[in-house]
């Protein structure tokens, strides 16, 4: 009775942890195409141009760029 008990909670626990993280994970998830689309909804120039910058920006800050892959070696 005690191991069905804790297992209830456990679970219990575990469910309503994934319920409050899962709002945030999908609130912070926008991409670069998303965020140019929002701040160039008209201007498709400007918008691939904003896009390509911040792809940039985040592989250079994430580590993911081809000098960050030669440094590493």
């Amino acid at each position: 009775m005690i191991k069905k008990a804790l297992l209830t909670v456990a679970a219990t626990a575990i469910v309503a942890g994934l319920s409050m993280a899962a709002p945030i994970t999908a609130e912070a998830a926008m991409t670069c195409k998303d965020a140019a689309k929002a701040k160039y909804p008209d201007n498709i120039m400007q918008r691939m141009q904003y896009k390509h910058q911040c792809v940039k920006t985040w592989k250079a800050a994430n580590g993911k760029g081809l000098l960050n892959k030669l440094k590493k070696s």
